[in-house]
């Protein structure tokens, strides 16, 4: 894994963390955080950079966003 590879994926993976602390949260805002946080991290691993992984955390929380509608 390169040393972009796993920043990205450290970013995307810190993002979860933040967004997992706010417990007063409706059902539609959790799913947007968590569908933020999983495109993040997938973005990073599969495009091995930090655009890939705002793309995937943009791609992520729009479908997160739709689950709960």
């Amino acid at each position: 894994m390169t040393s972009n590879r796993l920043s990205a994926l450290v970013a995307g993976l810190a993002v979860v963390a933040t967004l997992g602390a706010c417990a007063d949260m409706t059902p539609r805002e959790h799913s947007t955080a968590v569908g933020a946080g999983i495109g993040a991290a997938a973005g990073a691993v599969l495009t091995g950079s930090p655009e890939g992984a705002v793309a995937g955390a943009a791609v992520g929380g729009v479908v997160g966003n739709q689950v709960k509608r």
